[in-house]
């Protein structure tokens, strides 16, 4: 799915299913996490008043995958954001989360940039194996959403992707124990 100028847009229905006014069908939060992981902007409004609905949504899963035992934000940090809520702080945060979150970005960025052919660790042996291993595990701490990484992800691909890292740690790891002998 190639990320477009405008937000995909999602209606909500008096039933409260989800419904995708691109592609005519019903989605589910998982859905549209899904689209989001993939770099796709999502609004969801209500069909009958016209609500924007997106805050809301996205809130609900992050809740459901925090419930699922995902969890991505620690329990302090939680309870700080409940208290910002109350507090005369609470017009910082949003500002100082989302430049968090762009330096957390940049920053990762960076570091797969300094991993690259130029790096003089490159010339180690297994150092590919060792950077596909590091890209792997930006993109499941990020949710895939390292810059660069709004490309569609299918199950074989995935499925590919993990069949290769295990391909490469199994290299790596006889390396090591050739170099260890």
């Amino acid at each position: 799915m190639a990320t477009t100028s405008q937000p995909l847009l999602i209606k909500r229905y008096a039933s409260r299913r989800l419904y995708n006014t691109e592609t005519s069908d019903y989605v589910t939060l998982e859905d549209i996490a899904t689209f989001i992981r993939e770099g796709r902007e999502v609004q969801i409004v209500d069909l009958k008043s016209g609500d924007d609905l997106t805050r809301q949504y996205l809130l609900q899963i992050i809740a459901e995958h925090e419930s699922r035992g995902e969890s991505v934000l620690p329990v302090d940090v939680l309870t700080d954001l409940v208290r910002s809520y109350t507090s005369q702080s609470m017009s910082i945060v949003p500002q100082f989360l989302a430049q968090s979150f762009e330096m957390l970005q940049s920053g990762q960025s960076k570091m797969m940039e300094n991993m690259g052919a130029m790096n003089p660790m490159a010339q180690m042996p297994g150092f590919e194996a060792m950077r596909a291993q590091q890209e792997a595990f930006m993109k499941a701490m990020t949710g895939g959403m390292m810059p660069g990484a709004g490309k569609p992800s299918g199950s074989d691909e995935k499925s590919e992707d993990l069949s290769d890292i295990k391909a490469e740690l199994a290299a790596l790891q006889e390396k090591l124990s050739k170099l260890g002998k």
